[in-house]
């Protein structure tokens, strides 16, 4: 019978001169938000970004000459492959990281220069999975599981230690799943401590099989729905072992969907100041948009920090303008002189700060002697937004996306 609690100090002692005893924040606003106690794990401060390098340096440190002589090879949505890279590198080893399209250039650029090989294969981790076998049957490496391996496993429950020294009497864990070896290895450490401890995984509703398999009891393959902002829990195939230890340990799943996910990104980032990738970011809006519990003291787990700059820049302009921060808008004027001024007038006489302007009149839809305008502007909320709409109301305005 395995002994979780002594498997996972173990672990601990074992990684922590290579891993950071990551930060546990108190969060005022969030609290406020989720009428919760409700504090923050900073995995995103992590070595590579994520907590990924806890199971991978507790594997690999664990691995004998003869398993590490051909080097390892793994697949990964990105951070696995990172953690795998610099574990590999630490230990004086070959990897070979395989990695799916579509994966954030930025993860593929740093797996790189943690001195990683780096294949690009599938649509999904699942195909990279299929191809990193096929390659490590053919150079006979050593192949390194995302999620569903007990070394991997004991090395992200080290996160369940520091968490209940750092916030004791915590009642509620968040955590997201995607294989999950995270979730099951926190659980498993945190519920043979304190069974009351309420462990609770979250998924996104594009990438659901281990919700689907909680909820029915069996483990199945989920068809997905599409792309997601969380890569790093995209995946469509559960692990076994990790299937097993959610049963035993994990007290409900939740869903999130990606809109839910893109505002808990521009949140930590307005309020906290931190920047979570989609993976990390579900944690905070499973509690947000679940009702999952009230007046208890929580944690909720940012896994990791690793996002692509361009989707950040996307996740922030669209959060603008849903919370009525920016408006773009068109119009058509007069081709004469003092037009476009007259509209500016208005757009200063209501405290409208000017982004951009493109003036334009040679388009073939715009009839001679006028002119198409396209202006965007910073607004303060959607009641600011509708007292300029209404002073441009003699223009036909038109709101652009």
């Amino acid at each position: 019978m395995i002994d979780y609690i002594d498997e996972i100090k173990r672990a601990y002692n074992r990684i922590q001169k290579y891993c950071k005893n990551t930060p546990l924040i108190y969060s005022t606003t969030f609290s406020l938000m989720s009428k919760n106690d409700l504090y923050l794990k900073l995995e995103n401060f992590q070595k590579t970004g994520s907590f990924k390098i806890r199971g991978a340096i507790n594997k690999i440190l664990k691995l004998d000459k003869e398993d590490i002589k051909n080097g390892v090879i793994t697949a990964s949505a990105g951070n696995h492959g990172q953690a795998v890279a610099l574990a590999a590198t630490l230990a004086g080893i070959k990897s070979h990281v395989v990695v799916p399209n579509g994966t954030p250039i930025n993860k593929i650029i740093a797996i790189e220069g943690y001195g990683a090989k780096v294949t690009i294969y599938g649509n999904n981790y699942d195909e990279a999975y299929n191809k990193a076998i096929e390659l490590k049957e053919k150079y006979n490496y050593t192949f390194i599981h995302a999620y569903d391996d007990w070394d991997i496993i004991f090395g992200q429950g080290t996160i369940g230690l520091e968490i209940l020294k750092q916030c004791p009497g915590v009642e509620v864990i968040i955590v997201p799943i995607g294989g999950g070896g995270l979730i099951s290895g926190i659980a498993s450490y945190c519920k043979n401590i304190n069974p009351e401890i309420k462990i609770i995984g979250v998924q996104t509703d594009n990438f659901c099989s281990m919700y689907n398999s909680f909820k029915k009891g069996k483990l199945e393959v989920s068809q997905h729905k599409g792309l997601t902002i969380a890569d790093g829990i995209a995946v469509k195939k559960p692990g076994t072992l990790t299937f097993d230890l959610i049963k035993k340990y994990v007290d409900d799943i939740v869903l999130c969907n990606d809109d839910q996910i893109a505002r808990a990104i521009l949140l930590l980032m307005e309020r906290a100041k931190i920047v979570s990738e989609g993976a990390g970011a579900a944690s905070l809006a499973a509690i947000l948009n679940n009702d999952i519990c009230k007046d208890k003291k929580v944690v909720c787990l940012i896994s990791g920090g690793n996002i692509d700059v361009n989707l950040l820049n996307r996740i922030i302009i669209r959060g603008l303008k849903e919370s009525g921060r920016l408006l773009k808008f068109s119009t058509k004027l007069i081709d004469a002189p003092g037009s476009l001024l007259q509209v500016l007038e208005i757009l200063k006489d209501n405290d409208a700060n000017i982004i951009s302007i493109d003036h334009n009149r040679s388009k073939l839809n715009i009839p001679f002697k006028e002119a198409e305008v396209i202006i965007e502007i910073e607004t303060k909320n959607k009641d600011h937004i509708n007292k300029i709409l209404n002073s441009l109301s003699d223009y036909h305005v038109k709101i652009l996306d």
